[in-house]
């Protein structure tokens, strides 16, 4: 039964979730019950995207990056894929109405990853759009389950989240960018100089992202406010344990927030959540 294969699926994208991050996987499961799954479905085709580029080392790249292209396309045509992440995205894609254009910028960006090392400033504002703040507007169009007026109103907001998050990302990964990938997202930064300044820019940028993307959640559907709020507070957490660092030990560790602080957070959350204070 094709239902038995769609449901294997979701649970193979669930736990592609649960296995690369337990952040967004413990977001996830706070979110309605009626929009996890669509959400799994999504981060498992953007994660493994991610991994061709990030972790395949070894193997050709380029080569593996248009076959996951060619089968997402395929997938998309036929309405199934014999891999189950492509399978369950495909699934949510359909359901939700996802505009093609938002998956194909979101390839893009994972493309340009082959090639690009450093990054003009047009690039980076590409790149950005293309890995994360596309991403908001595919996890959007979940969250209002059909509400193309809410969408629209949203969308700005979501893909200013989306925009903060990645670039909390690109200083949390500094060094592994770097040092492993030989990549500089931040464009005019000089990484052997990398100055108090050019970090304060960076983060000024990122609470400009921020304040913007919170606007957007105080208006989402309950059904997805508390998860999303939640997934905000971690980074914002993140984001402060980086403000409150000195550019050259970015450059040689990488931040984390410990479990206990995230269960911390949670409860934070919750208590704020529960009472409208966000």
């Amino acid at each position: 039964m094709k239902a038995l294969f769609d449901e294997v699926s979701f649970d193979l994208s669930k736990k592609v979730t649960n296995k690369y991050s337990t952040s967004f996987s413990l977001g996830t499961r706070l979110l309605g019950k009626e929009v996890q799954s669509a959400i799994y479905g999504i981060y498992g085709f953007v994660r493994f995207a991610d991994e061709i580029v990030d972790s395949f080392h070894g193997f050709n790249k380029k080569r593996l990056m248009v076959k996951f292209r060619i089968d997402t396309e395929q997938a998309l045509e036929d309405g199934i894929s014999l891999n189950p992440i492509l399978n369950s995205f495909q699934h949510v894609v359909r359901e939700y109405d996802i505009d093609y254009k938002l998956i194909d910028t979101f390839l893009k960006s994972m493309e340009m990853d082959l090639e690009e090392t450093s990054y003009t400033e047009a690039e980076y504002k590409e790149y950005i759009l293309g890995s994360a703040e596309v991403v908001g507007l595919m996890c959007l169009k979940v969250f209002v389950e059909g509400d193309e007026k809410m969408y629209h109103e949203l969308k700005d907001h979501a893909m200013s989240l989306g925009s903060a998050f990645q670039k909390i990302n690109f200083l949390r990964d500094v060094k592994a960018d770097y040092e492993e990938l030989g990549r500089t997202y931040f464009p005019g930064v000089n990484l052997k100089n990398f100055t108090a300044e050019d970090k304060l820019e960076i983060e000024i940028d990122i609470r400009k992202d921020f304040n913007h993307g919170l606007e957007g959640i105080k208006k989402l559907p309950r059904s997805s406010r508390f998860g999303v709020y939640v997934a905000y507070v971690y980074y914002t957490s993140l984001f402060r344990k980086i403000q409150d660092m000195e550019p050259f030990r970015i450059q040689t560790e990488r931040v984390r927030i410990p479990n206990n602080r995230k269960i911390a957070l949670l409860f934070q959350s919750y208590l704020r959540h529960s009472l409208n204070l966000l």
